[in-house]
């Protein structure tokens, strides 16, 4: 028994890519990259603050867990606002020192990038403009 001969090169062509998928990417990485500058505020408290208590290194700490934690779960429909409102126990963590409050203000000034680059997605990928929607071949 012979297997049959293939009728000529294969026509599938690969799935275009989800740009839902690149923007998941940008906020698991901005949420990752936001938990290490927290890490890295443990320092400041700790010299320039009178020292790292058990209350602040324990809510630093978890604070950071979280963001790491959150930064997997970009898939689910919650995921914004989880994003931003993680913002808030950043601002918060000001009553330890000021420098933890303004990690929180330059994060809020990413998300709202990041909030922007969604909306102009959304609105492309609703006008049919995304580079992925185009035709093969078309210029």
């Amino acid at each position: 028994m012979s297997e049959p001969e293939a009728s000529g090169p294969e026509t599938t062509t690969p799935a275009p890519p989800d740009p839902w998928k690149g923007l998941r990417g940008v906020m698991a990485g901005a949420l990752v990259l936001e938990a290490i500058t927290v890490l890295l505020a443990l320092p400041v408290v700790a010299d320039i603050a009178g020292g790292v208590t058990w209350l602040s290194g324990t809510y630093l700490v978890v604070l950071a867990l979280v963001m790491i934690v959150g930064a997997g779960l970009q898939r689910r429909s919650w995921a914004i606002p989880f994003n931003l409102g993680l913002q808030v126990p950043v601002l918060i963590g000001g009553v330890f020192h000021l420098s933890i409050a303004v990690i929180g203000v330059v994060f809020l000034a990413v998300w709202a990038f990041i909030l922007l680059l969604r909306a102009d997605v959304k609105k492309r990928l609703e006008e049919g403009t995304l580079p992925s929607q185009r035709a093969p071949g078309g210029s």
